[in-house]
């Protein structure tokens, strides 16, 4: 027998038991809604680890305002390209919705230099016109969760919802304690944990509950 006799399923049963592990080992008295339960399982299967449920965070009615953004076909604005791929094209066209992201573009390099900043900056900055009504989901630099809640406290932008997830040591868990503090529809993950896979498995947790009313 070889082993992908041996370990590997079909696409379907993979995602069915992975469900059902992510499920049976959620740490016991996790308060949430049902929809926000989905999500929260769809984190921590791509995270790999139930631990990190204890550290996700809903603002209130925070999913039912992504359901709401995409099921009008809202843009899904992101930091960087692996978010953006992270999210499933058969959802994205099955909900009408588009993705936008513009690290890579030549405008937002000429920007940071200009203005002295980091491309992350700049690409949130030169977002700034998609962002009304859109879904951001932010899964790797702090500084562009920083800029974009420096856009909100200017009132220059409006998300419908804040997905804020990014990683690593330096400011990104004083990024997310700022978020938490704005009176804004958000979902992030506390502390230094998060990243471009937990960030894209929550758009398309969003994108799954816009076309049905499917829990884990």
């Amino acid at each position: 027998m070889t082993l992908v006799q041996k370990y590997a399923l079909l696409p379907e049963e993979i995602d069915r038991q992975s469900l059902e592990m992510v499920q049976a080992d959620l740490p016991a008295g996790l308060q949430l809604a049902k929809d926000e339960h989905y999500v929260l399982c769809r984190i921590v299967r791509a995270e790999g680890d139930p631990a990190i449920a204890e550290m996700v965070r809903f603002s209130e009615g925070a999913v039912e305002r992504g359901l709401d953004a995409i099921r009008a076909n809202r843009e899904v604005v992101t930091d960087v390209r692996m978010v953006e791929m992270g999210i499933s094209k058969a959802l994205l066209r099955r909900r009408s919705v588009a993705t936008r992201c513009l690290i890579d573009a030549p405008e937002v390099a000429a920007r940071a230099e200009r203005e002295g900043t980091t491309r992350s900056v700049a690409a949130v900055r030169e977002l700034a016109p998609h962002v009304a009504g859109a879904v951001v989901a932010i899964g790797n630099a702090p500084t562009a969760l920083l800029a974009l809640l420096d856009l909100v406290d200017a009132g220059e932008v409006s998300p419908a919802l804040v997905i804020g997830m990014p990683v690593g040591f330096v400011a990104c868990p004083e990024s997310k304690e700022e978020l938490v503090r704005r009176d804004i529809p958000y979902i992030t993950i506390l502390g230094r944990r998060g990243g471009s896979s937990a960030a894209a498995a929550t758009v398309n947790a969003l994108l799954e509950l816009a076309g049905s009313r499917t829990a884990c």
